[in-house]
């Protein structure tokens, strides 16, 4: 059992800012990601949509003997919270949780602000995870839809960016927000532009972060850490784009990982 791999997913390219974070917490540990890179991005879809692609992506990797699942993307974790039961052979950890707890334990006056898809802000999941630590903080939100677009198609840096970042960032630079939870997983891959629009003053709450320091602790309490002498190895599927995501990988993780993708059917899930 503990030598199972971790499955983790997202609509794209954007949870491998996930992976990075994870391999570092974890690195004798094995994972599976998968990037639905052929239907990115979900944030633009209706729930029952993100639903039916969710529990697809959730199928597909329980198929590896997994011990536990990362949802590494806030959409997908936004509307699984409204499924009565996710089927999964494994435990999940959704992104929205530790990425609440790691904004509460960081924000000094009280006033966080969320960034994500239309779809992640509408079902305001961060929102009633703060309340439930923090009911005394003030939660200021918006959706930034060119965000992931930019991400995917390599325009994370430059005058694109920025543009797009102040554009949507304005109204919570005006709230005065002390701590900013990149409610996204491709958020990070613009983190340059973010920053410089909300100032060092500001914090941003990376999900990947939140999420690698959890599930380690959580590993360690149920005895589940892999205790091999190699490092872990990770295995990459896409349901489409092969060339771009292996581009883009290597430029997330610091490595080639061309030669490692498959493409898969999802549908077939």
């Amino acid at each position: 059992m503990r030598d199972r791999p971790i499955g983790v997913f997202d609509s794209g390219l954007g949870g491998l800012t996930v992976v990075r974070e994870l391999r570092r917490a974890l690195p004798k540990e094995d994972f599976i990601y998968f990037g639905d890179t052929g239907r990115v991005p979900y944030g633009s879809r209706s729930n029952e949509t993100i639903a039916r692609y969710t529990l697809q992506d959730i199928r597909f990797l329980c198929g590896f003997d997994i011990k536990q699942i990362v949802v590494a993307c806030g959409t997908a974790s936004s509307v699984l919270a409204k499924l009565a039961e996710a089927p999964a052979e494994a435990p999940i950890l959704r992104i929205i949780e530790p990425t609440a707890r790691l904004a509460c334990r960081t924000t000094r006056n009280g006033r966080i602000g969320v960034i994500g898809t239309a779809a992640t802000i509408s079902n305001r999941p961060f929102q009633r995870a703060i309340a439930a630590l923090r009911p005394e903080a003030q939660v200021f939100s918006q959706s930034c839809p060119l965000f992931v677009p930019l991400a995917e198609c390599g325009f994370s840096k430059g005058e694109c960016a920025r543009i797009a970042a102040e554009r949507y960032l304005a109204g919570l630079r005006e709230q005065q927000v002390d701590t900013l939870i990149l409610g996204c997983t491709h958020y990070p891959l613009l983190k340059e532009a973010i920053a410089a629009v909300m100032g060092p003053e500001v914090a941003l709450v990376d999900a990947g972060e939140a999420v690698a320091l959890e599930l380690r602790e959580q590993l360690e309490e149920k005895g589940l850490l892999s205790l091999r002498e190699r490092a872990g190895r990770t295995e990459y599927y896409v349901s489409d784009g092969i060339e771009n995501f292996g581009g883009m990988g290597e430029e997330i993780l610091g490595e080639p990982v061309l030669g490692q993708v498959k493409r898969i059917d999802i549908e077939a899930y």
